[in-house]
């Protein structure tokens, strides 16, 4: 399907996940810039949001097409999560890049009591991403040891993002 797999049937374990990642990611943000793209009053602002909009409907066009390459992937049950899990997944990706960004800002920093601060922040944001997490696991929204159902989550969840209408 997808050009040369070198001989395998299906994508490595590996990139599934981060193909799950970029799934999730940008579909999310995709939601978001729809819902928010309305309310911007700055005609060249607003342009961009659209340019930005249009360029995740294609990246996730374009990744949605590797699904079916993915691993072990059969049917499954879906439930509909709604806002709720908007919000949460919104929790826990802002979480997650917290961690990232006062991790990589420690090994940048040379004052004692700054790096301090820093590690104080990012022991919280570590903190903030596992109670997100275990918020959605509890609740299905994120089912991270069932490869199968999160692919799918993901899937219906860049399908609403598509299809979401925005104002141009």
């Amino acid at each position: 399907m997808h050009g040369h797999m070198h001989g395998h049937r299906h994508l490595a374990w590996h990139e599934t996940l981060e193909l799950h990642e970029l799934i999730a990611f940008q579909a999310n943000t995709l939601m978001k810039m729809k819902k928010a793209v309305g309310n911007i009053d700055c005609p060249e602002l607003k342009r961009l949001y659209v340019e930005t909009i249009q360029g995740l409907e294609m990246n996730v066009r374009e990744l949605l097409a590797f699904i079916p390459s993915a691993p072990m992937m059969e049917e499954t049950r879906d439930p509909d999560d709604g806002e709720r899990a908007l919000h949460a997944g919104d929790l826990l990706g802002f979480a997650k890049t917290s961690v990232r960004n006062y991790a990589a800002a420690i090994t940048e920093t040379a004052t004692p009591v700054l790096r301090k601060t820093f590690v104080k922040h990012l022991l919280k944001a570590i903190d903030m991403h596992e109670k997100a997490f275990h918020y959605m696991y509890e609740r299905g929204h994120y089912p991270a040891y069932d490869l199968a159902q999160l692919l799918h989550h993901d899937v219906r969840n860049a399908q609403k993002a598509l299809s979401m209408g925005y104002e141009r």
